[in-house]
């Protein structure tokens, strides 16, 4: 039998990054900030929390998808891995195109 990739994780946090309170998600695992988009590495798999590192993830770049809406893309300041997920509905949008205009 496959292991399932995906946990549903939909618990409200205080950013570590600009101290926003975030609240559920609702259709998803919450992961990132909406207000900065920073992130917490601390999942393998999304949801899962099995990732011993802990750094601080940050939002590097965006790209459109026609059908998950924003890819962003991070990078850990403490292990410097590159990290993807998409973005939340209610994520900063005007965030998320400055992004993408840093893309190109």
């Amino acid at each position: 039998m496959q292991e399932k990739r995906f946990v549903k994780n939909d618990s409200g946090f205080v950013c570590r990054n600009c101290g926003a309170s975030v609240p559920p998600l609702s259709y998803s695992s919450r992961d990132h900030c909406r207000v900065c988009l920073c992130s917490s590495h601390v999942d393998v798999n999304p949801g899962d929390r099995q990732n011993s590192c802990g750094g601080l993830l940050v939002p590097v770049s965006a790209e459109p998808d026609p059908r998950k809406g924003f890819i962003i893309g991070y990078k850990c300041k403490k292990c410097g891995s590159a990290v993807r997920c998409r973005a939340a509905n209610d994520d900063d949008t005007d965030l998320l195109i400055r992004l993408t205009v840093n893309n190109g």
